[in-house]
Formats: structure tokens, C-alpha cells, sequence
């Protein structure tokens, strides 16, 4: 055989890209028996029946065609009706609202939109893994913040302030937050919308988890004025409120001359959004609401549990407020973060993920999801309090 090119095949960007930190201990877990995944953030309850029959009855109907390239208009109607009803923020179904493939898809579509090379966005960390990678892909440069315990992971202003460049782009958030629970008083949005009108930068903001608060009024960014209206692009979604993670299916909301953009790269990318889900997506919005507030009750159920239970046993953890994960600090172990997900793991077979895969400040902390069963979180506490009796 001839000797191999020695020309990387692999573009510099992808093969830069670091694999996800959640991944990796999944994939552990799932060569385990007996395994207590407090790791993966999805979910366990079933998509609600109405919703189901309704993607039935869409395949039924010989639905299995291209939608329009932004998605069915019944659809983005639904979803400017569902945000004006919750937030009293308008778009316009025709020109300003797309149905994308999950938020995973519309993360994609602005950032290719929106990014030149070398162009920076500023990232608050810790957050979700794809954020950083997303920017990469689009040539531009993830500029990480990092947030701090004592602000329960909120973001500073005044550290976006001091990050901003002649590079500076756009601006992005995620709240409520994955990995942390943190949430974003009205306030602190307020002063990151005046930086981003100081400076004139783009807002990007992915809400996805909008529907999972407790004791809590989420903001939405785009609702503040209409002058922030002018410079966010909104991200939102059905997997996390409706338990439709697999169906994979988002939508992102923007002023009209960004959405051209958007659209553009959507049409050459996907086409469109998957028919079915699209479907059991206007279900979703039309008669889900019961659903989302049982879910949420349990989840806060659940939340109490584990918040509790975690503090009880040392591993100091602040109330989160939003999405389905706590955030505790587990230096009482005297173990780092990776030790502590990896030493659990292999002696009580309980999965978590390190604070350190979602970046800057999330060292020495671990995420735990309390997407399931309350039985389940109890024997998890019951193993960690036996871990801890060792190493705390």
C-alpha cells in the first residue's frame, strides 16, 4: 500500500473541536449495569398522548412531503400567538419566524448567519457544550465569561462589558441555564440589553427552557423593547417544556433582515423542518399546556428532593431556579470534578457530568439532571451519602 497523505483531511476547525464532556460519561454509563443516570438532560416522561396522535394522524394523512422552507404557517402562527400570549412580544409569522431542526439547528443557522471570520461572540460559562463548538464552526471566536457561585451563576454585566472588542459581534445567553438551573432577574437583563445598545451588538438569546421555572418570572430578552427587539435573535423550542426531544423541532424568531439570512442557510442545509414533528409541534401549542404544568410540578417535585438531599450530604448546591439541573460544589470530597463524576461512577454507579465539560468556572462542581424518577433521585442520594461517608 502506498504510504499514507500526509495532507489533514480534516479542516482545522473540526478537528480542533474537543468531544463532549456529557458524551463521554453516557457512554460510559451505558456499558453499566445498575446505572443511575443523573447525566444525560433529557426528559423521561413520554411525549403527552395528544401530541403522539397527532403526529400519528399526520403520517396517517400521508403528511410525508416538504413543508415551505420556514416550516407550515399554521405552525408559525401558533408560535407568534404562544410568545405574544407569554411575553407580549410580536413577530410575524410570514417573515420573522422559522421552524428549524431542535434549537441545535437554529444555533447553527444564526451563527453562519450572522459571523465573518474572527468575529467574537461573548459566551457566559458554564453552559451548554454545542455554544462554543457552534461559534467554531462558523469561523467565529467563542469569547468565555465565566459566572460565579456567588452570583448563583448569573451572569456579571460588567464582565461582558470589559470582554467587549472591536472584534465583539454579538452577545449570547442562555437562561434559564444548562448545566447550572441559574436564572436572569429582569434587572441584569435590562443592563445586558443597555452593553448591547452601547455598542451595537447583536443579542442572542436561547430560550429553551423558558417553560421550566419555579418561583420564578422568566424574562424573555426580546420582550424588554422594541429596541432590543431590533437586535435579538430568539431561540426556542418543544424539547425540553413537552418532552419532544426526538421529534427535533425548534424554531428561531428575528427581525426580518436577519431572518433572510437564516432562512438562506436553512434552505441549503435542511430544507425543511421534519413534517411530523411540525404537526405534533401545533398540537403541542394548542392543547400542551396541562401537560407542561404537570411536568413542571413534578420537575419541582423532584428539584426539592435533590437540592436538599445534596446540601444534606455536603455537597453544597444554591436553589436553581430554571431548566432540570442542580449544580452542587463537590470539593467537600477532596476530589476535582472529573474524579469525582468518574470515582461515582465506578463505585456507586451513579452518573453525573463534570462542571468542567461547560467550560470556564465550572470547575469543582458537578451538573446532576432531576429528569427522573423521584424513587430513582432518592436511591441516588442513598449511594452518594454511602460515597461521601468514604471520601467526604
Amino acid at each position: 500500500m502506498q504510504e499514507a497523505n500526509k495532507v489533514q483531511r480534516l479542516s482545522t476547525r473540526v478537528a480542533g473541536l474537543k468531544p463532549s464532556g456529557i458524551r463521554r460519561f453516557f457512554d460510559i454509563a451505558a456499558t453499566m449495569k445498575d446505572v443511575i443516570s443523573l447525566g444525560i438532560g433529557e426528559p423521561d416522561f413520554t411525549t403527552p398522548k395528544p401530541i403522539l396522535d397527532a403526529g400519528i394522524l399526520s403520517l396517517q394523512n400521508g403528511e410525508t412531503h416538504y413543508t415551505s422552507n420556514a416550516g407550515k404557517t399554521e405552525l408559525r402562527e401558533a408560535i407568534a400567538t404562544h410568545l405574544q400570549q407569554l411575553y407580549n412580544v410580536k413577530y410575524d409569522p410570514a417573515t420573522e419566524i422559522i421552524a428549524t431542526v431542535g434549537v441545535s439547528e437554529a444555533l447553527y443557522l444564526t451563527f453562519t448567519a450572522i459571523l465573518e471570520p474572527g468575529d467574537e461572540v461573548i459566551i457566559p460559562t458554564p453552559c451548554f457544550v454545542a455554544y462554543q463548538a457552534e461559534v467554531i464552526l462558523a469561523g467565529g471566536v467563542p469569547v468565555e465569561i465565566p459566572s460565579r457561585i456567588e452570583n448563583n451563576f448569573t451572569v456579571d454585566p460588567n464582565d461582558i462589558r470589559k470582554a467587549i472588542t472591536p472584534k465583539t459581534k454579538a452577545i449570547f445567553i442562555g437562561y434559564p441555564s444548562n448545566p447550572t438551573g441559574a436564572v436572569a432577574p429582569r434587572e441584569v437583563m435590562i443592563e445586558i440589553g443597555k452593553i448591547a445598545e452601547e455598542h451595537d451588538l447583536l443579542v442572542i438569546s436561547d430560550e429553551i427552557y423558558d417553560r421550566l421555572v419555579y418561583d420564578f418570572e422568566h424574562v424573555c430578552f426580546s420582550a424588554l423593547s422594541e429596541s432590543l427587539w431590533q437586535r435579538t435573535i430568539l431561540l426556542g423550542g418543544f424539547s425540553k417544556g413537552y418532552a419532544m426531544t426526538g421529534w427535533r423541532i425548534g424554531y428561531a424568531c428575528a427581525p426580518a433582515d436577519l431572518m433572510k439570512g437564516l432562512a438562506r442557510v436553512h434552505q441549503y442545509t435542511i430544507m425543511s423542518a421534519p413534517t411530523t414533528a411540525q404537526d405534533a409541534a401545533l398540537e403541542a401549542l394548542k392543547n400542551g399546556e396541562p401537560f407542561v404544568k404537570e411536568m413542571v410540578a413534578e420537575y419541582d417535585r423532584r428539584r426539592r428532593l435533590l437540592v436538599h438531599g445534596l446540601n444534606r450530604l455536603g455537597l453544597t448546591t444554591f436553589e436553581p431556579k430554571g431548566a432540570f439541573y442542580t449544580f452542587p460544589n463537590i470539593r467537600a470530597s477532596g476530589m476535582d470534578d472529573e474524579t469525582f463524576a468518574e470515582t461515582l461512577l465506578r463505585e456507586e454507579s451513579v452518573a453525573v457530568v463534570p462542571g468542567n465539560a461547560f467550560g470556564p468556572g465550572g470547575e469543582g462542581f458537578v451538573r446532576m439532571c432531576y429528569a427522573t424518577s423521584y424513587e430513582q433521585i432518592e436511591e441516588a442520594l442513598r449511594r452518594m451519602e454511602r460515597f461521601m461517608s468514604r471520601h467526604g
